[in-house]
């Protein structure tokens, strides 16, 4: 793979980079998740809910790498299984955002980041926007003439996955950095991120 790497032009890789880029100061629902994180558990918490949502994202990458996703994306009925799935788990987040004890959960620590992180992994591979976006966007960047398609697609994934780390990551934690001024409204921040993942809820399923 380092080979396909190595053979990869370099103005595909800055223009791919460039691209990503743009795409992670677009408003969207990785940003809004890892933003309720922040706010609700803080600092890490935001930074461990954009890690969860990158792996989430390598998962799709190998899933369309291996030809799983073509498969996913046409199939209707797979595809609104798994929306609608990612929809009443973002619902549930919403609800157990809305009825937490903020004394509890703020006690909860090294717990508080790997529930941020876990959650950040299924929302994002139960979300079917994420299998689309890989199949129509990764693809644009490949040449089988440099080497299997693959490799490439791996590749590219890897660079997606690292980015959105850094970016969701920095809105997390300054999401949290943020919450955590105002932690004598640490009731009034679980009522936010309840309101940003119900919102995120009823976009998933409408859409």
């Amino acid at each position: 793979m380092l080979g396909t790497l190595f053979a990869m032009e370099p103005w595909t890789i800055a223009t791919f980079i460039g691209a990503s880029f743009l795409l992670y100061l677009t408003p969207g629902a990785d940003m809004m998740f890892t933003i309720a994180s922040g706010v609700a558990g803080g600092p890490r918490a935001g930074l461990a809910a954009a890690a969860g949502i990158s792996l989430g994202v390598m998962f799709h990458v190998a899933a369309a790498a291996a030809g799983l996703a073509v498969l996913v994306a046409t199939s209707p009925a797979m595809l609104d299984g798994v929306r609608y799935a990612g929809a009443a788990y973002l619902a549930y987040l919403a609800y157990a955002s809305w009825t937490a004890d903020p004394d509890l959960e703020a006690r909860k620590g090294r717990a508080q980041v790997w529930r941020a992180f876990r959650r950040g992994f299924l929302t994002n591979i139960m979300n079917p926007k994420v299998i689309l976006f890989i199949l129509a966007f990764l693809p644009q960047f490949t040449n089988p003439s440099i080497g299997p398609v693959w490799h490439q697609i791996v590749i590219l994934g890897a660079i997606l996955g690292i980015g959105g780390i850094l970016t969701d990551g920095a809105y997390g934690m300054f999401a949290g950095l943020a919450a955590e001024r105002v932690r004598k409204s640490a009731g009034a921040m679980k009522k936010i991120s309840a309101v940003i993942f119900g919102g995120l809820a009823a976009r998933l399923a409408i859409n």
